[in-house]
Parts: structure tokens; C-alpha cells; sequence
């Protein structure tokens, strides 16, 4: 959430950012200003009557004190009617409060100034590309013919026991799974993360911190007899630990890792590009997540960036990388990398990442902060990355490593896996 003297100060700055996003918000921003001025100039009236408030009730007890009982009756008429003014303003300023805070909450981040301006995913900026594209054999197939020709997941049963997008991994599928989890963690952990277990259900608060809820799009899961919601992301109980936290500079930065399963309730469609594993419902995913000093959080992006290239690096597979366009920048950040992998069968890349710089935005809706050098609280940076999802980076491997004598496994996995190709 945009904070709102950052806005006051930076009206123009932040609407022509925003424009970046094909969002005219010169009428929001007026709007916040708006409020932000009642409610400043109703806080001014409250804490005035009240004020006055209290010293007319300290010179009615002095009146009583000294027998002027007469004096003090008339002057408790008055602070009666400063007693109902003072309700008639809270309630004023409550309500011009939560007005205010609703349409924070509709108000996205404004873009880092390297953002690209543009529409959709096809404006975004390719920044890195490496990795050869491998030369498949006559007749190789795409993951999802592949996965039925060596019974390692099934997307059928997965429908019979749920739904679409709810795949079985079995027997070698279900191995290899696991072994990109412990993968990635160890990756993580031997790069400083802690790791964590957590929640696979949030609550309210916690989806309003870190900018899920309000679910505009629909995409979260929702348990309505607890008003609990499925997490989309670890990223949203990970960075929810620190919601309503005054850390101690000398704490910063902070990175965690860990895995869970995820949950989206992505609207449907038909084609290739959906099939398989190129979009589920529920898949796996490990995240790491930082928070970081203001001064540092750019640094820390760029790190983090260098991270997941090192795990594809070893993984072998061909990817590259995009700077988000502002029409393809997702709600919350305010810069975002994109890695993608190169699906040989599908002749397409296919998204498997995601790395971005939050800078206050969590941090503002989560309350996170940190005691600065003055001793005054100021408002830490968030980041977060896939580090990775793994339905597309499985799909990668199965449909890039196949060969007429079965799929073989990309080396750094066989201590994970316990053998070397799926045939």
C-alpha cells in the first residue's frame, strides 16, 4: 500500500508512474488527497474538543469544590454538547479512515523508474538468454504424452479424485518431484536462507498484508466457514511473519526459503499452452523471501536474480530472462524478473519464476519496520522469488532431457533422485 504522505509530496511523480500500468489515476489520487485532508482537518477539530473537553471538566470540579454549584451546572450544558461533538467527529473521522484505506487498497505499486512501459507480456524486456537449445530426436513429445508413456503422472485420476489441474505424480514422477524440492532447499539454505514450514491456509490479515486480498481476480481458494483462504504462494505466510514486527537494524536483511504447495484458482482456458503442467490449480513451489534495509533491497534483487540463474545453470536447461513491463507487472511489485525455460517439445518458453522488489508496499499494509540508526521506526523492503516452481521446470526437464531410450535426469539431481533416467 502506497503510503500517504509519499503521495502528497510525489501527486505527479506517482500518476505518471501509474501511467506505466495504462492506469489513469489522476482522479484516485485526487480522491486520497481529498480524504487525506478531511480526515487530517477532522483530527485537528477531535483533538481540539477534546481538549477543551477536558479542561471544562476540570473547571466544573474546581467550581463544585469551591460551592459554585450554579456556575458549574451551566458549564456542564457546554461540555455535554462538546461531548456529543467530540462522538459526532470520531465517528466522522472513523468513517473518512476506512474510506481512505479502501482506496489505498486499490491503488497499486507505483513502478520502478527501469520499468517499461507496455500493455502485456509482450512488451516485456528480454535482459539475459542462456543455454543451447537442445535438438530433439524425430517424433519427441511434449510432457504430457511423455508423462502417460512412462506412467509417472496422471492427469486423469488427478480429475477423478479433484478436478482438472490436479495431476497424480506417481512412482519415478513422484521421486523426481521430490528431489527438485530437496534441491532447491539445500540450494537455498547453502545460500544463507533459513528454511521454514509453514501454513498452507492464511487468514484475512494475512492476505491484506502482503496484497492478496482484496482478491480482485478470484484466484485464492476460500474456506468460508473459518474465513480461511488455500496460500497462492509461500510468499504470503512467509512474509506474514513479520506483519506488525519492529526488527532492529542490526537484524537486516533477513532471508527465509520453504516449500509448500500452492493453490490458484486460475479462470480456465484451452489450447497446448494450458495443458499438462503449464497451468494447475495446485503445484508445488519453493520461495525465498527477504527483507531488507532500503538502502539494500536493489543490491539484494540483483542477488537474488544471480541465485536462481546459478540453479538453472546447474539444472542445464536453456532460459532467459525478462524485466516486467508495467502492463505485465503484477499488483504489489515494483520491479520483477522473469526467468523462463525453453520447452524443446513445445517449441515455447515457459515461465518459471518469478523475482521481485516490493520496496514498501507489503511493508506499509504488513506495519514491518525497523528502529533506524536515529532510533525512529522507518519501513523495511520486501522481496520475494520462486527458487523454483516446479510443474514447468519438471515439464522443462522431461521434455528436454528425453531421448529414444527413455528421459534421462539432469546430473545434480541423481543424488536426489537415486537414478539416472526414467525409461
Amino acid at each position: 500500500m502506497l503510503q500517504v504522505p509519499f503521495i502528497r509530496d510525489n501527486k505527479d511523480h506517482v500518476i505518471a508512474s501509474l501511467a506505466k500500468r495504462n492506469i489513469d489515476a489522476a482522479e484516485m489520487i485526487s480522491k486520497v488527497l481529498e480524504l487525506d485532508e478531511t480526515r487530517r482537518s477532522t483530527q485537528a477539530e477531535l483533538d481540539n474538543t477534546l481538549a477543551e473537553a477536558n479542561t471544562l471538566s476540570k473547571e466544573i470540579g474546581n467550581l463544585y469544590k469551591s460551592g459554585e454549584a450554579q456556575k458549574a451546572n451551566i458549564l456542564k450544558e457546554k461540555s455535554g454538547n462538546l461531548k456529543e461533538r467530540s462522538k459526532e467527529l470520531n465517528d466522522a473521522l472513523n468513517s473518512t479512515s476506512d474510506a481512505l484505506t479502501e482506496l489505498l487498497y486499490k491503488i497499486p505499486n507505483v513502478p520502478n523508474e527501469t520499468v517499461p512501459a507496455g500493455n502485456s507480456e509482450d512488451d516485456n524486456e528480454e535482459v539475459f538468454r542462456k543455454g543451447d537449445i537442445p535438438t530433439l530426436f524425430e517424433g519427441a513429445l511434449p510432457h504430457w504424452e511423455l508423462a502417460k508413456k512412462y506412467d509417472i503422472i496422471d492427469f486423469e485420476l488427478g480429475n477423478k479424485i479433484t478436478g482438472a489441474g490436479f495431476p497424480v505424480y506417481k512412482g519415478k514422477g513422484a521421486r523426481l518431484q521430490r528431489a527438485l524440492i530437496a534441491y532447491f532447499l539445500d540450494k537455498n539454505t547453502e545460500a544463507g536462507y533459513s528454511e521454514y514450514q509453514l501454513p498452507h491456509l492464511i487468514n484475512e490479515a494475512s492476505g491484506f498484508g502482503t496484497g492478496q486480498l482484496p482478491d480482485k481476480e478470484g484466484q485464492m481458494y476460500h474456506v468460508t466457514a473459518d474465513n480461511l483462504y488455500l496460500i497462492p504462494t509461500a510468499e504470503v505466510p512467509g512474509t506474514n511473519i513479520f506483519r506488525d514486527v519492529v526488527l532492529n537494524e542490526s537484524d537486516l536483511p533477513i532471508g527465509i526459503t520453504g516449500y509448500t504447495p500452492c493453490f490458484r484458482r486460475e479462470a480456465g482456458s484451452y489450447g497446448a499452452h494450458v495443458r499438462g503442467l503449464n497451468r494447475l490449480h495446485q503445484f508445488d513451489k519453493v520461495e525465498i523471501l527477504r527483507v531488507e534495509h532500503p538502502e539494500n533491497s536493489y543490491k539484494a534483487l540483483d542477488g537474488m536474480v544471480d541465485h536462481v540463474k546459478s540453479i538453472l545453470d546447474e539444472l542445464k536447461l536453456p532460459y532467459r530472462i525478462l524485466r516486467l513491463c508495467g502492463g505485465d507487472l503484477g499488483f504489489t511489485s515494483a520491479l520483477t524478473f522473469d526467468f523462463e525455460v525453453f520447452s524443446t517439445a513445445q517449441d515455447r518458453w515457459l515461465e518459471i519464476s518469478s523475482v521481485s522488489n516490493f520496496e514498501t508496499f507489503q511493508a506499509n499494509r504488513l506495519k514491518l519496520r525497523f528502529k533506524n540508526k536515529d532510533g525512529k521506526n522507518e519501513l523495511a523492503h520486501t522481496l520475494n522469488g520462486s527458487s523454483l516452481a516446479l510443474p514447468r521446470v519438471l515439464a522443462g526437464i522431461l521434455e528436454n532431457y528425453q531421448t529414444e531410450n527413455g528421459i534421462e535426469i539432469p546430473e545434480v539431481l541423481v543424488p536426489y533422485t537415486g537414478f539416472s533416467i526414467i525409461d
